[in-house]
Parts: structure tokens; C-alpha cells; sequence
């Protein structure tokens, strides 16, 4: 049996969109990850990245701060700026009214920055090489799925398709 499209109405063996995005994402970021493994870097997680780079950038900041420097919740990045300090890239550093916790690089994180910040740029340079030899740019992927989902929500698409998937029979 098969749905309106011609997919089969088995889940386990729908062509599945997202998943080839999400693969291709992770291997990129995985070769990222080798890059640092290969030059002997424990530790490094490739979220951290980014954090260390504000950091070096701007000194001790917030952990609100830092989330907003690179987009991600205060959540997240207090669990990332944990592991962080774990793995010793940085430290906690004292606000300037002795209540606010900062971040700031460690000595370990001072010493790997010039790295980061080339393999940043080296990162950025290989996806503009990329687009340059496909038809369609990665980024402007991202700002027509954007766009779009300024119109309708991917939670309100998600919602409509759930209730429609409900409906069906089994």
C-alpha cells in the first residue's frame, strides 16, 4: 500500500528528507572533528568553537552573553561552557560586580586560538568552494527554507501533518 504520493505507508521504509540532510551535515562536521583529533587536540568538541573564538574576541562574558553571541539558548550554551571548563579551554572568571559569573579562555584555550580561528576561516572558505560548484548555494537553501517557514511555521507544518498521519488508517 502506498500513500497519495506513492511512498510506501510503512514508516521504517519511507524515503526519508531529512535524513540525507542530517547525514551530510554530520559527516561535514565529523571531518572537522578529525582535523582537531589529528592534530593531537583532546577534548575539543566542535561547539566549542565558536564560544572560544567570542571569547578571545571580547574577553570574560556572560554565559547569556556568549549565548547570543553565537545563537544558541542559555541553556545550551551553560551546558556547553560547563564542558568547556571541564575539558579545560576555559575558566570561570569574576564579574565586575562580584555577582555575575563570566567565561574566559584558559591558558589551554589562549594557546589553541589561532587554530580555531584558521580552521574557522578554512571551514567558510570550503562551503564558498562548495556552492561555487553546485547549482544551487547551500545558503540560499537556508534563506528560501527560511522564508518560508516565516510564512507557516515548521511546528504548525509539523502539526498538520501529524493530524492528517492520525487520520489514516493504519
Amino acid at each position: 500500500m502506498a500513500d497519495g504520493e506513492g511512498q510506501p505507508d510503512n514508516p521504517d521504509l519511507l524515503d526519508s528528507r531529512w535524513r540525507p540532510l542530517w547525514q551530510m551535515l554530520h559527516a561535514m562536521d565529523q571531518d572537522i572533528a578529525q582535523l582537531y583529533d589529528q592534530a593531537g587536540i583532546t577534548g575539543l568538541r566542535n561547539r566549542f568553537v565558536g564560544p572560544l573564538i567570542q571569547l578571545g574576541r571580547h574577553g570574560p562574558m556572560t554565559i547569556q552573553e556568549l549565548a547570543t553571541a553565537v545563537e544558541v539558548t542559555h541553556s545550551a550554551m551553560s551546558q556547553t561552557a560547563a564542558a568547556m571548563r571541564a575539558a579545560g579551554f576555559a575558566d570561570s572568571a569574576e564579574g565586575s560586580d562580584g555577582r555575575t559569573r563570566r567565561i574566559r579562555l584558559s591558558a589551554r584555550g589562549r594557546e589553541l586560538l589561532p587554530l580555531l580561528q584558521a580552521e574557522w576561516r578554512a571551514t567558510e572558505a570550503t562551503v564558498r568552494d562548495l556552492e561555487a560548484e553546485i547549482p544551487y548555494p547551500l545558503t540560499q537553501v537556508v534563506k528560501d527554507i527560511n522564508a518560508a517557514l516565516a510564512r507557516r511555521s515548521f511546528r504548525q507544518r509539523l502539526d498538520d501533518n501529524l493530524a492528517r498521519a492520525l487520520k489514516e488508517d493504519p
